[in-house]
């Protein structure tokens, strides 16, 4: 029956795109930030407005990944309720994870730091200004990026532990 397929269809997608959002976050927690953390402060700060203005831009693979994650997961959480019986839980707790760990603190911290970022133009900054600046925004949004990672791998993990159990 289609019924059937719908479920394990979801859940696969959510499992897909939360992991493509866990290593793009993974991606920067090891690869982007090291790498532009080794500029000087006008360097970093215009390497990451470059980087962001391409995902702010509506990227539209990206925003397909990223909107499709959390679609996919309620999706997956809201069919499951009435298929899964005793993984129903462990699928509620995927989609809180993933809301709470990772869609909330992008949203409450790491874009509004990035759009504070975007609004610097550091070609009239002194050295002073763009060191303060940087360190305002480099130590928060690392941090919650991080954060950011570990509840994204953390869903994904539990995804695919849930996808094999089905």
């Amino acid at each position: 029956m289609l019924t059937d397929l719908i479920l394990p269809i979801a859940l696969s997608m959510a499992t897909l795109f939360c992991s493509l959002v866990a290593g793009f976050l993974f991606a920067f927690v090891l690869v982007v930030m090291p790498g532009i953390q080794r500029l000087n402060d006008r360097e970093f700060i215009r390497a990451f407005q470059v980087i962001d203005g391409i995902i702010q831009n509506n990227q539209p693979i990206f925003v397909l990944v990223w909107v499709g994650s959390v679609v996919f997961l309620i999706a997956s959480a809201v069919l499951g309720i009435g298929q899964l019986n005793e993984f129903v839980p462990l699928l509620i707790i995927c989609a809180l994870v993933y809301i709470f760990g990772v869609q909330l603190p992008t949203f409450m911290i790491n874009v509004p730091l990035n759009n504070k970022l975007q609004t610097w133009n550091v070609i009239n900054m002194n050295e002073t200004t763009l060191k303060t600046a940087r360190l305002n925004f480099e130590i928060p949004w690392n941090r919650w990026n991080t954060i950011r990672t570990f509840f994204a791998c953390l869903t994904s993990t539990l995804l695919i532990i849930l996808l094999l159990e089905i």
